[in-house]
C-alpha cells in the first residue's frame, strides 16, 4: 500500500532529509586520502546525534553502522572499517536519520583526491541521470517514467544499471511502497500521485551490471571489479515539478549550514 503524506508530514521528512544532506556535507569534509572509513562512520553518527536524530541505519535489519560506505567496486551496503582512502578512490556514502517518528534517506559518490576521467564521467553521468528521474517524477506521471529516463541517459554512455536493488517509497519506514527501479519503461508501474514521497538512487556500474553479496550479508559489488557510482535524493511528488527534500549543495560549497 502507498500512503500518501499531508503537508505536516512533508515538512518533517524535509527536516530529515535536510539533516542528512548535511551529514553528508560533514563526512565529505573529511574524506580525504589516509583517512578510515570507521572514521567518517563516527562523524556521521556524532553530526547526527548532536543534531537531536538518530541515525536512521544503526541497527535497521541489523545492519551494524551508522552510514553504508561502499568503496570502488562494492555498489552499496558496504560496512565501514579500517580500510584507509587512497588517491584515486571512489567512496559512496549513504546516509539515513530518524526524527520526530519519520526517516530521512540520500546518498552521494565522493572523488577521493584525483580521480582519472572515465571514473569523473561514471560519476558526472551517474548523477546527472538522478535529475533527468526527478524530471519525470510528476503526478500523473508512472515509475516507469523514472526508470526510463534513467537507464536511457547512462546506458547511452555505455554504464549499466544494477537491476537487483531498487529506489523506494519512504515515511515512518525507511522502505515503503512503490519501488523506484532504474530502468523500465515509460508509461509502465505505478502511477505517480501528489503527496508520495520517494527516494531515487541510481546505481550505476561501470562494467557490467552483474553483482554478488559478500560474506557478511550485507555489502554488494560488481562482477568485473569495476567501479560502481550511487547518489540519492528524497523528493514529494507535485503537479508539474517535484519538490526535491534533500539537496547536493551543501556538499559542492553551494550553500552553508
Amino acid at each position: 500500500m502507498i500512503r500518501t503524506k499531508t503537508a505536516e508530514d512533508i515538512e518533517i521528512l524535509r527536516e530529515n532529509a535536510l539533516l542528512v544532506s548535511k551529514t553528508l556535507a560533514e563526512v565529505g569534509k573529511h574524506i580525504a586520502p589516509g583517512v578510515t572509513t570507521m572514521e567518517l562512520d563516527r562523524i556521521a553518527e556524532a553530526f547526527i546525534r548532536d543534531n537531536g536524530a538518530i541515525p536512521g541505519f544503526l541497527g535497521y535489519g541489523g545492519f551494524p553502522y551508522t552510514l553504508c560506505i561502499s568503496v570502488n567496486d562494492v555498489v552499496v551496503h558496504g560496512f565501514p572499517s579500517s580500510y584507509v582512502l587512497k588517491e584515486g578512490d571512489i567512496v559512496s556514502v549513504d546516509c539515513g536519520t530518524i526524527y520526530k517518528g519519520f526517516y530521512g534517506d540520500s546518498a552521494y559518490t565522493f572523488p577521493v583526491g584525483e580521480v582519472d576521467a572515465e571514473t569523473q564521467k561514471l560519476l558526472d553521468v551517474t548523477k546527472e541521470s538522478l535529475y533527468k528521474g526527478i524530471e519525470k517524477a510528476v503526478a500523473g506521471n508512472r515509475v516507469g517514467d523514472i526508470g526510463y529516463a534513467i537507464q536511457s541517459y547512462c546506458e547511452s554512455f555505455g554504464f549499466s544499471v544494477v537491476r537487483e536493488m531498487v529506489g523506494h517509497g519512504i515515511g515512518k519506514n525507511m522502505h515503503e511502497s512503490p519501488e523506484v527501479p532504474n530502468y523500465g519503461l515509460s508509461g509502465r508501474g505505478k502511477k505517480l500521485s501528489e503527496g508520495m514521497v520517494i527516494c531515487i538512487e541510481p546505481m550505476i556500474n561501470a562494467g557490467g551490471r552483474s553483482i554478488y553479496l559478500h560474506d557478511d550479508g550485507w555489502a554488494v559489488s560488481t562482477s568485473d571489479k569495476k567501479n560502481s557510482a550511487h547518489f540519492e535524493l528524497m523528493l514529494a511528488i507535485r503537479k508539474g515539478e517535484a519538490d526535491v527534500l534533500s539537496t547536493f549543495d551543501y556538499i559542492e560549497g553551494k550553500k552553508n549550514y
